[in-house]
């Protein structure tokens, strides 16, 4: 783990985030659920090359979307298998805590929407195309 990552974790397991991203000097936080913070920071110019990310739950869609970021490291509290499949096939390095099969629901009654959205799909655009159709219909 290089310093980024070191510092990433320690901050997301130290300070209430849910997800740290760090990069010398720079430190990104948020305190938000789900992949919001991530989808924000799409919309922002810029991508995060050199970047390290500690995030409490990484699936299959987060995984995605830190390859679109173009992090370099990702530290997982929890993370699915297709999320480590994802970030390996892309060369983002990663550790974690907790492996699980999938990614669950906040009531645990089944798959998060986000990791049955992108289940079947090996495209990051087009992994990105599936979260915001689904964030899209849970809003309404």
């Amino acid at each position: 783990m290089n310093e980024n990552a070191i510092k990433a974790r320690s901050l997301l397991e130290s300070g209430g985030y849910t997800c740290v991203l760090c990069r010398d000097e720079a430190v990104l936080t948020d305190t938000r659920r789900g992949i919001r913070p991530l989808l924000e920071l799409l919309e922002n110019p810029g991508r995060l090359s050199g970047y390290s990310a500690a995030d409490k739950v990484v699936g299959k869609a987060a995984a995605f979307l830190y390859h679109l970021l173009d992090v370099d490291f990702v530290y997982a509290q929890v993370i699915s298998q297709p999320a480590i499949d994802v970030l390996k096939q892309y060369g983002i390095e990663v550790t974690y805590a907790t492996l699980v099969p999938a990614i669950r629901n906040r009531d645990n009654t089944g798959f998060c929407p986000m990791e049955t959205a992108v289940l079947y799909i090996d495209d990051p655009n087009a992994a990105l195309a599936a979260v915001r159709q689904v964030l899209n219909s849970l809003e309404k």
